[in-house]
């Protein structure tokens, strides 16, 4: 800024005046938008409507230069009649502009059948190179059958001796399978003699341990278990089901998917006593009746059969060709004789072991049946299916006298008892437990237990002898323990690596638990 002062001779006083200078270098602002406008493509466009001058093709990369950029690179960038430049284009946008450009040079489907056949050739030409095929003519690439290799001997000679080996080994296990489906059951006792110098099995209560085995259920008050003192192994596959013997407990029995039962001891020695062997698959289900001198076998070659315990003979076998879900007796003393099976073809069905019969069907499920729960002084049972539904029926009613379906139920895969009777748990396979009233099955929603995952699992639960805790198996390995008054979720136990698929309380102990595992092994937990 200059100003010009005046002297203090002159007499009159001259206004200063200020010169302003322009630095900032002149910029057409509105032809700089609308080029900038013309400049914008969108992706569908096949032509620019705006030529660029080529002094602006040709001039330098806009921007400051990048530090952290290789200085080595600079050179190889620069060619003889290019720049190359680095871009930066997100996925999305550099996938949308390929399948563009793929989508213009691919040809239609009539020009690509046209591209894989043969030339139809010279419809004038009858015999030649170039005879007429028309639409007959041959795909490429396609080898023609005197141009396909035979086989060498030697690959015909090894697929005979597999096809061979496979023969056999199928004639032989569809002989076991008839072998087994016509009576061919055994069992093996692997103890060193069957009768002690009194001559009682080891179906004998004992009374040389430290509890009274004939003392009443829940008299004694439970604690929750704390380590594992003992593993049972000899199962080969997972465990799918565990039983106590009735009242005393001091036998256990276990199902398994190596196809076999085993019968253990649970306070002498904890040894196998006796292996029975009568199915072909997996066995999903046993149940003892009411003075264990019996037991029923569900396996998924559709045959329910049952054992005498003491001699591990067979003395029954059933099957209507579809496949048992769950078994139980009825408890009543004078219904020893019949057992209901919860089946996949959706039914149920009550069997007479005497006549080998079926003397009731209960059929109003919409899913397979996954378990049966006697209630109301054995007058009433509750059933439970995949179709998410819970429903009670009298006995030797084919009548549903309570449907329970609500919209954001689950499928329950297994259910419980409370020791009072009172209650009904089921496990529902949104990782909770809820919990009926077996008289009136009406749900106490005030009641529910959750914090374990099942991962679609049909892990058992069950109760403390006394009532005070309820228990489940989880799909991680956990068996998981509630308090019954309060809903709290007390301890979780890491017991194995796989799914705990069942447990049960020992009836006469304060706090011993025996879990089974997919992992095929089943191990006691004391305090």
């Amino acid at each position: 800024m200059l100003v010009s002062y005046a002297s203090d001779d002159d007499s009159e006083k001259e206004i200063p005046v200020t010169k302003n200078l322009k630095t900032a270098p002149d910029v057409e602002t509105a032809a700089a938008d609308e080029q900038a406008q013309a400049l914008m493509v969108r992706p569908t466009d096949d032509q620019m409507l705006v030529n660029i001058p080529y002094e602006h093709m040709n001039n330098a990369v806009a921007g400051p230069d990048d530090p952290f950029r290789d200085k080595n690179n600079k050179p190889y960038q620069n060619l003889l009649n290019a720049h190359i430049e680095e871009q930066t284009m997100n996925d999305h946008d550099f996938m949308t502009l390929q399948r563009q450009y793929e989508g213009i040079l691919r040809p239609d489907k009539k020009q690509r059948k046209t591209y894989a056949r043969e030339d139809k050739g010279d419809l004038e030409v009858v015999d030649g190179d170039n005879e007429y095929r028309g639409p007959w003519a041959a795909w490429k690439d396609v080898a023609k059958p005197d141009e396909i290799e035979a086989p060498y001997e030697e690959d015909v000679e090894d697929w005979e001796i597999d096809r061979q080996k496979w023969l056999d080994d199928s004639s032989r296990s569809n002989a076991s399978k008839t072998l087994l489906a016509q009576g061919g059951e055994k069992s093996v006792f692997h103890g060193s003699q069957l009768r002690d110098y009194q001559g009682r099995t080891y179906m004998h209560i004992p009374t040389d341990v430290d509890v009274n085995l004939y003392g009443e259920e829940g008299s004694q008050t439970n604690f929750l278990p704390k380590a594992c003192i003992h593993t049972w192994a000899g199962h080969t596959k997972g465990v799918s089901r565990i039983k106590l013997f009735p009242g005393s407990g001091h036998l256990l029995l276990s199902a398994s998917m190596d196809n076999k039962v085993k019968l253990w001891d649970v306070y002498n020695e904890g040894k196998c006593l006796r292996t029975f062997m009568g199915h072909y698959r997996a066995v999903k289900d046993v149940a003892f009746n009411n003075d264990g001198t019996r037991f029923l076998s569900a396996s998924y070659d559709k045959q329910i059969k049952l054992w005498d315990t003491e001699t591990g003979q067979c003395i029954s076998a059933f099957t209507n060709n579809k496949s048992p879900q769950c078994i139980t007796f009825n408890p009543d003393a004078d219904k020893q004789d019949t057992f209901l099976a919860g089946m996949q073809d959706r039914k149920i069905i009550q069997v007479d072991l005497r006549t080998n019969e079926i003397t009731q069907e209960y059929d109003q499920h919409l899913g397979p049946v996954n378990t049966l729960t006697f209630v109301d002084d054995n007058r009433r049972f509750v059933t439970t299916s995949d179709d998410k539904t819970m429903r009670a029926w009298d006995y030797d009613i084919p009548v549903v006298i309570k449907y329970i379906a609500e919209p954001d139920m689950h499928s329950m895969p297994a259910v419980g008892l409370h020791p009072t009777k009172k209650f009904l748990a089921a496990q529902s396979l949104d990782n909770q437990i809820l919990i009926w009233a077996a008289d009136t099955f009406k749900q106490n929603r005030r009641k529910r237990f959750a914090g374990h995952s099942l991962s679609g699992y049909a892990c058992q639960l069950g109760f403390s002898p006394d009532g005070r805790y309820i228990s489940s198996g989880d799909g991680a390995g956990n068996i998981v323990f509630w308090d019954w008054k309060t809903s709290r979720l007390l301890k979780k136990i890491k017991a194995h690596d796989r799914c705990v698929i069942d447990h049960a309380w020992l009836p006469h102990e304060t706090s011993k638990v025996i879990t089974a595992s997919w992992d095929g092994a089943i191990k006691l937990w004391p305090d």
